[in-house]
């Protein structure tokens, strides 16, 4: 009998990336073949996100796209839009199976011989009530990347006025620190160089109780893996701001392995939008966290989420967030333009911006991300730093990343990809990435 073969997609988050890795090497243990996408394969998974705009019309066209490849395939959606809205999903042409947060992780046990539903008939929908997903269950990335994306927390016990990720992915939960601990020896034995460190809510990571009481906590968790050895880099992926404590930032100053590279959400300037959105701080905290990681970092590269476009953002509160992230030492932006979440509260909030303003916001902000970037990278110029290449070639050239977070372009040469290389930052090229020259055999570190 052939070995059926499956292909994935995904959609959103570095979480999902390494959930998706995580259900294909289940599919591998039970003896189907991992194959690209763009092959005809008999199962496609599509792993959704429903934080990403127009996450219907996204889902539909890879849908679409898989059946292209193999009209006679089995398409399964898994993901947040996928236990948001399973029957929804489930009326897609060519969807064959919904499975929701409780589920994904059970794909082949619950699905077992693929079998379609009947010609005409709506996907097979698998969906439990958010308030099953209690379990934890670990992921990370393998094989895709130089990097390895390291799932240690999940779920949100949060209510920002505009999300929706609790009732996709339910409360906070995480494993150990052992637990971890032990998962990232198995990775360092097989060669991984860098981790990277994610979750739903990741400064949240931590062992309770019985009655929810704090066992363990994020900086215990950073503690401890500054002691295994075999992995050179650990970086820290979006953390709360009012969850990155001193303690966090200074211990990553001294850290042996810890990169000086921090991604904070800020998601707006304006103490009043910050209110509107309940979020847990104020901008003056937020002021304080970069003002610290720079005191005792000062090279440390600083990445912030802002969301512009909220109801009730006039053009004031919109130009006190410009203003103040302007002033702010940090290295870049990832900007989003408002988008209404059915079952939050934000769009019943008064003050709606109207969609083109919306767009402006955003345009005037990711330019004000590309000034930051250059000078940030401009500080560097002349500097030696370790750069740990990618395996990611396009147009015969391949990207790395040096500590803090500095993409460094080169000629491609297969003896780089995952290598470490010592280099002099020497010119910052149009397309804003950083260009080297080798210096040496020996590796430098942060």
């Amino acid at each position: 009998m052939e070995t059926r073969k499956v292909a994935f997609y995904t959609l959103g988050c570095k979480l999902n990336f390494s959930e998706t890795s995580a259900i294909g090497r289940q599919f591998e243990e039970r003896g189907f073949r991992k194959v690209p996408f763009e092959d005809a394969a008999d199962i496609y998974v599509i792993n959704t996100c429903s934080v990403t705009d127009h996450a219907d019309r996204k889902c539909r066209k890879v849908v679409k796209e898989a059946l292209k490849h193999n009209p006679e395939a089995f398409v399964t959606i898994v993901g947040c839009y996928a236990q948001l809205k399973p029957q929804e999903i489930a009326e897609i042409p060519g969807v064959h199976a919904v499975l929701g947060a409780a589920e994904k992780f059970q794909l082949v046990d619950i699905l077992a011989g693929f079998e379609k539903p009947a010609a005409g008939a709506p996907g097979h929908v698998h969906a439990s009530p958010i308030a099953a997903a209690t379990e934890f269950h670990a992921a990370h990335s393998y094989g895709d990347r130089t990097r390895t994306f390291l799932k240690v927390q999940d779920g949100c016990d949060y209510s920002c006025s505009f999300c929706t990720i609790p009732l996709a992915r339910g409360k906070s939960r995480s494993g150990s620190v052992q637990s971890v601990v032990e998962r990232v020896q198995k990775l360092a034995a097989t060669g991984v160089k860098e981790i990277v460190l994610t979750g739903v809510n990741l400064g949240d990571f931590g062992l309770q109780g019985p009655d929810r009481e704090r066992l363990e906590d994020f900086y215990d968790l950073v503690q401890a893996l500054d002691e295994v050895d075999g992995i050179e880099r650990f970086r820290i992926s979006s953390c709360e701001p009012n969850l990155l404590t001193d303690d966090i930032i200074r211990f990553v100053a001294r850290s042996k392995r810890f990169m000086p590279h921090f991604h904070i959400p800020l998601q707006s300037g304006s103490n009043k939008i910050l209110g509107l959105m309940r979020r847990r701080y104020r901008r003056e905290l937020y002021q304080e966290r970069v003002a610290l990681i720079k005191e005792v970092m000062p090279h440390a590269c600083i990445g912030v989420d802002v969301i512009v476009g909220f109801p009730g953002e006039t053009e004031a509160d919109f130009l006190e967030t410009y203003q103040f992230l302007n002033d702010l030492d940090v290295s870049y932006l990832h900007v989003f333009p408002y988008s209404e979440r059915e079952n939050t509260l934000a769009p019943t909030l008064p003050g709606r911006v109207q969609d083109r303003h919306r767009h402006e916001r955003t345009t005037q902000l990711r330019g004000l991300s590309e000034k930051k970037k250059r000078f940030f990278y401009e500080q560097h110029l002349g500097l030696e730093a370790a750069v740990l290449f990618e395996d990611d070639v396009t147009n015969g050239q391949m990207e790395g990343f040096t500590p803090n977070y500095i993409r460094v372009v080169a000629k491609y040469d297969p003896l780089l990809v995952g290598e470490m290389k010592r280099l002099r930052l020497t010119a910052v090229n149009p397309q804003n990435l950083m260009e080297a020259e080798e210096i040496g055999v020996e590796v430098f570190q942060h």
